[in-house]
């Protein structure tokens, strides 16, 4: 990774020099010096830890520094920032609500120095009372018995700099509070004495009175927010614009106003998080804070006390947001990137133009589209042919589309079978793959994501593509959440528009219907889920399966019958094409009399068994209707389609137009047909069982030459009504004056009695 255009001597304001180990302080060092830097940032920059800074210390050490076969790079330094909240000016900005750790990018600036209302700074109480601006802190940020840290003595460096010692954390804030009662304003009685020209100083969170370092912290629960690069004035302007959770906002007696802030973290790593989204959002909007302050157990101006010429006092307690919850809520709501109102008037007399159409009057370029149908209505067949309308510039389903480069995202395929299926819809459709290279696809089977982690690694693949439409088949391979669950789906077709947003193309993608009969629906609420599949796309085109009749099965054999004569005429004998007359042509009789009378026999016996092909080949083809539902265009008159695999074929014939779907049949309609459904094919088989036993009876009672109606009902033990129903049924018996007999056939041009006698095996039969 390229470091070079990072300031090195910036990314140390997010490193804290206290929280190092040596050999982490030693690295920085060494990183500085191998990129180039002087000494002096590493010595101004290591003063910040002046516990166990020394004077000199660096310069000895970066003498030493002699270099390696291996050295410490300006690399070390980055990841140390960035593990503390540091984030490149580069970083990518998406439209999602804001994390503990993003960088807050320009739009994201709600007030500034420039923008803000200077405040001044006046005290929380108008007559000076020390014990009251001590007690009112403590009572604001402590438990009765939680330890507090304080600190009133100092030492003087080597550069003449006071610091505060180590200080006390062996009282509570309960045990401070009833000593201050009895002081008479005489804060050292409880305190201790303080230095006047120096002030006092005290820890804001809760300590375990073993220590004031950062693992004595028992409950990380507020912040440091300190400034001094702006007027005061403009600090507390800020803060307050900012609407920070700040439980105690303290004046310092110097340049700057203390925010003691709510971050109310969980543990150290949620609290080293949120003091650097809380530092970011500080940053961005004008208030430079010194990173120095970061650490849990830091140090703050102590209210109450004298620091020179002037008074370190409270200025607000419990203003800005109730919680850290609440302003983290405030930020994204303010810092959304939503566009401003847009007032009607400004407009009215001059319209932004409408998107153009992708699919003629069915969507606009730029939007959504949903295709629904039930499992094996060839809906990845639907969408290949698509893709290469698209790329060629032609019809889908009869509708021209806008000719343009096409991403494909298959989720479901192997990329074999894929790759093929796109050749093959090619082929049967005998389009020349003029434009194929206008058809990119991404296989992800085995590979898929969900939607919300998908969405922006194709964003960053397809961003300069320039496609017009991404295709996505099919949508359970990636959705996220329960597809049931309203508020889970919405957030999942977001990404759809993220996609659409920000690569400006049409996003399409398809879904199944959901389980059960569909009867009684709208076509806008048959795909699986919740509702907002429905509602969500610009333009749903929903598909739903036709009941073919036995009679246009029959029709459009004879017709494809017609179609594979014409076609072997025309390889073979095109001079009896030529002088065929019409009618010959549109029967399937006449068709392969023509054939049988023209062709050369073998040619003729080898067509009979492609004949038999193209019987199979119609028995599978089944029919669709396309509803839709649109939002920028009227609606359509459904359109009626044959599924001849691999491909759709509208019904410009009108064969289709009178059928109904089984969503459109009356529920009594649909009963019956799923009964006819099952009964159809083992309705002729009982009927032959009941013939078989019918005759078999027959058979065993004709002893002596006469079977009587009484014989058959016992034999059969079933009425004789039964019975007498059944021999009108069976064609081969007769009654007649409560005997049964054999009834006289037809056979070879005469009539005999008897001779239609079956060979029935006469073995007990199911009645």
């Amino acid at each position: 990774m390229d470091y070079k255009d990072d300031n090195l001597d910036e990314l140390l304001d997010y490193i804290d020099p206290a929280a190092l180990t040596y050999q982490e302080w030693c690295g920085v060092g060494m990183a500085l010096k191998d990129s180039g830097y002087d000494c002096s940032l590493w010595d101004s920059w290591s003063q910040r830890d002046t516990a166990r800074y020394h004077s000199g210390e660096c310069e000895k050490k970066w003498r030493s520094f002699a270099g390696s076969e291996h050295p410490v790079t300006a690399g070390t330094i980055v990841h140390m920032a960035l593990e503390n909240g540091y984030r490149p000016q580069s970083a990518p900005k998406e439209s999602r609500a804001l994390s503990w750790d993003d960088y807050i990018g320009e739009d994201y600036a709600i007030t500034g120095p420039c923008q803000t209302q200077a405040l001044p700074v006046k005290p929380l109480f108008a007559q000076w009372n020390p014990v009251k601006e001590i007690s009112t802190y403590l009572s604001t940020l402590f438990q009765a018995e939680e330890n507090v840290g304080y600190v009133v003595h100092s030492w003087k460096n080597q550069d003449g700099k006071y610091l505060p010692d180590a200080g006390c954390c062996d009282r509570t804030a309960g045990k401070l509070l009833e000593d201050l009662t009895y002081c008479e304003n005489d804060l050292g009685a409880v305190f201790g004495d303080y230095d006047p020209s120096i002030g006092a100083w005290i820890r804001f969170n809760p300590l375990d009175g073993k220590g004031g370092k950062n693992e004595n912290v028992t409950d990380f629960r507020y912040a440091l927010v300190e400034s001094d690069g702006i007027p005061i004035e403009q600090q507390n302007g800020i803060m307050r614009d900012l609407q920070l959770p700040i439980a105690c906002l303290v004046y310092s007696g110097g340049k700057s106003l203390h925010a003691i802030v709510r971050v109310e973290a969980g543990n150290a790593k949620e609290y080293r998080e949120r003091v650097a989204f809380l530092y970011q959002i500080c940053d961005k909007n004008g208030l430079q804070v010194d990173r120095a302050c970061k650490n849990p157990s830091r140090l703050s101006r102590m209210p109450g006390v004298v620091r020179g010429e002037k008074k370190q006092y409270l200025v607000a307690v419990n203003i800005g947001m109730g919680s850290w919850d609440e302003w983290k809520d405030y930020i994204d709501s303010v810092t959304d990137d939503l566009p401003e109102f847009e007032n009607m008037a400004e407009i009215w007399e001059n319209m932004p133009e409408l998107s153009p159409p992708l699919i003629e009057n069915v969507l606009r370029q730029g939007h959504k589209m949903l295709l629904a149908g039930p499992s094996k209505a060839g809906k990845s067949f639907a969408l290949i042919e698509l893709c290469i309308a698209m790329a060629e510039g032609r019809k889908w389903m009869g509708w021209q589309c806008t000719k343009g480069k096409v991403l494909y995202v298959n989720l479901e395929l192997d990329k074999a079978s894929c790759d093929h299926r796109i050749h093959d819809v090619y082929t049967t459709l005998q389009i020349p793959p003029v434009n194929i290279r206008n058809i990119e696809v991404w296989h992800l089977r085995g590979v898929t994501e969900p939607m919300d982690k998908l969405a922006p690694k194709l964003i960053r693949r397809a961003k300069k593509q320039n496609f017009i439409a991404v295709i996505i088949d099919p949508i359970y391979k990636v959705i996220t959440g329960d597809e049931n669950s309203a508020d889970q789906m919405a957030h999942f077709c977001n990404q759809f528009d993220k996609v659409c947003t920000q690569l400006g193309c049409a996003v399409i993608y398809c879904h199944h219907h959901s389980k059960g009969a569909q009867g009684g629906k709208r076509s806008m609420d048959r795909a699986s889920g919740s509702g907002v599949f429905a509602r969500d796309p610009d333009a749903l085109i929903d598909m739903t399966e036709l009941e073919l009749t036995d009679e246009i099965l029959k029709q459009e054999t004879n017709s494809a019958i017609c179609e594979a004569c014409i076609e072997k005429l025309r390889q073979h004998a095109p001079a009896v094409l030529a002088d065929a007359a019409p009618d010959e042509l549109l029967s399937h009789v006449e068709s392969l009399k023509l054939c049988r009378d023209n062709l050369p026999p073998a040619v003729y016996e080898g067509f009979l068994g492609e004949i038999e092909a193209v019987k199979r080949t119609v028995r599978q083809r089944t029919a669709w209707r396309l509803d839709g539902t649109l939002r920028e265009f009227p609606k359509f008159e459904p359109k009626n389609l044959w599924f001849r695999y691999p491909v759709h074929v509208e019904d410009t014939v009108g064969v289709l137009k009178d059928l109904q779907a089984e969503s459109e049949m009356p529920p009594h309609q649909r009963g019956n047909k799923k009964r006819g459904e099952k009964t159809k094919e083992t309705y002729a088989a009982q009927k032959a069982d009941k013939k078989a036993a019918l005759l078999n009876a027959f058979h065993a009672c004709n002893m002596d030459g006469a079977v009587t109606l009484k014989d058959m009902a016992e034999y059969l033990g079933i009425s004789e009504k039964t019975v007498r129903r059944r021999v009108k049924d069976c064609g081969e018996l007769t009654i007649a004056d409560n005997s049964i007999q054999l009834s006289e056939v037809e056979n070879n041009g005469g009539t005999k009695r008897g001779t239609s006698i079956y060979k029935y095996i006469l073995v007990p039969v199911p009645v």
